[in-house]
């Protein structure tokens, strides 16, 4: 682990200016493909709130960069699995019929934070087609990175994690513990994992259906756990930005770690 200072800014409000100076020393570069994890409160006071902390951002990395973010909706799901909350079983037809299709453009984003909600309507950022787990991403890798998402296997060896895998992305934690660190569910797919039926309104050949697919039982209550053991034994940098603990990791070394813990889960059950 490389930990470092911020400047102390208890008392003064972050800016554009001062969150670019705050990301550069945390080690976030020019070129660099990033998939960031945020909680807004947690730094404090900025000014221009989600919108600072977005373009400041997208002026260290650079349009030789790209940034992702997730844009997950778990709304546009079968109402029969809500828990938080749940609606009475009479509804459940109601909204399998009404649920309106996922759009790109327009389906909001769900449990993400306000940066991520603001992010996936900036201009020039782009979308993946995933009714449940879409990415939004910005700069230059960001068709790559959202185009041809699986419906079957949202975190997947084809989806958007693993194309950043591939380009030797970072992970940036701004404010969040491991349990949002969604590069983990890649890792989820080295296991044995059962599968489950999911079902979400998307457009098919232009019209809206209820379509019903079978994914592996994704599951976030460890990731903890392994975010824990990946840094007592992997070097990460870590730093204070205003009152958020900020870390950048790097992604292929995380989801190697997770893959062989979940793989010595598997072995051992």
């Amino acid at each position: 682990m490389s930990e470092m200072n911020a400047v102390d800014r208890v008392c003064l409000p972050h800016t554009i200016t001062s969150l670019i100076t705050d990301f550069r020393d945390l080690g976030v570069k020019e070129g660099m493909t990033l998939i960031v994890h945020s909680s807004l409160s947690s730094l404090g006071w900025v000014s221009g709130g989600a919108e600072a902390v977005i373009r400041a951002l997208m002026k260290v990395v650079g349009e030789s960069g790209t940034i992702v973010m997730p844009a997950q909706s778990a709304g546009n799901s079968d109402p029969a699995e809500w828990i938080n909350p749940p609606v009475p079983e009479s509804w459940w037809p109601i909204i399998r019929e009404s649920m309106p299709a996922f759009c790109k453009e327009t389906t909001p984003t769900r449990g993400m934070g306000a940066i991520a909600e603001l992010f996936r309507r900036f201009p020039g950022v782009v979308r993946s087609n995933h009714p449940m787990y879409s990415f939004a991403a910005w700069g230059k890798d960001r068709t790559y990175i959202t185009e041809s998402q699986p419906l079957a296997s949202g975190f997947g060896e084809e989806s958007p994690l693993a194309k950043i895998y591939q380009l030797n992305g970072k992970i940036l934690m701004i404010g969040v513990s491991h349990e949002s660190n969604t590069s983990l569910h890649l890792s989820e797919h080295a296991g044995s994992k059962s599968h489950v039926t999911k079902s979400a309104a998307i457009v098919e050949e232009g019209k809206r259906v209820w379509k019903t697919y079978h994914e592996i039982d994704y599951d976030s209550d460890r990731f903890d756990e392994i975010g824990f053991n990946f840094e007592s034994q992997k070097d990460y940098r870590v730093m204070r930005i205003g009152n958020a603990t900020c870390k950048l990791i790097d992604q292929r070394s995380l989801v190697d770690f997770g893959q062989r813990w979940f793989q010595e889960k598997s072995r051992k059950s």
